[in-house]
């Protein structure tokens, strides 16, 4: 899988890409556990930097991935972000999803939601100089029905010009490298058209 997702990259001629094993069964997430400890590493006498992120999967009922565009930016992320000092990535993962999505994950279903990983991807950084990688861990919302109840609670806040929901087809020119890696990887399993 690893190899084939790093082939189809190399053809979109994207510099320092990395797959990480990002590894998920159906529905029953398991995923690469990263050392954080360090936000430097150096291969090959390269120094890189690190920005660790969390971000959300949410598929709706037309097996499409939800991505979202900040004001004045041409590409599409997955929704998410930083963990600010003591949260959990559970805490980090819903106040960021207020602040872009105008929801709660936990309370705004009638279903009970809880959050679960999914999976890690690593790539360069959308408009970071060279070598600054971005490192995504990556969570859904299960159950399925509670994550399908939150395709008509999100809406876009005001730090979000543009939500959208899209497939496969999606032009990948649109996306960050680890928005093209969480999308091929979710076509690959079968959660998205």
């Amino acid at each position: 899988m690893a190899a084939r997702l790093y082939r189809a990259f190399l053809a979109t001629s994207i510099p320092h890409l990395i797959v990480l094993s990002a590894v998920t069964t159906a529905f029953t997430p398991q995923f690469t556990q990263l050392n954080m400890s360090s936000s430097t590493s150096t291969t090959d006498n390269e120094q890189k930097s690190y920005i660790d992120k969390l971000a959300l999967i949410l598929i709706n009922s037309k097996r499409q991935q939800l991505v979202a565009r900040s004001y004045g930016k041409e590409v599409f992320y997955t929704p998410g972000g930083k963990r600010e000092q003591g949260e959990t990535d559970i805490q980090a993962l819903v106040r960021e999803c207020i602040e872009e999505l105008d929801t709660d994950l936990l309370t705004s279903t009638k279903t009970t939601a809880s959050i679960e990983p999914y999976g890690v991807f690593e790539a360069q950084a959308y408009g970071k100089p060279e070598g600054t990688m971005v490192r995504m861990q990556c969570y859904r919302v299960t159950p399925v029905e509670a994550e399908l109840e939150l395709e008509s609670l999100v809406t876009a806040s005001e730090e979000v010009e543009e939500l959208m929901w899209i497939d496969s087809t999606f032009n990948r020119s649109k996306l960050t490298v680890t928005g093209i890696m969480i999308l091929d990887d979710l076509h690959e399993k079968g959660f998205i058209n």
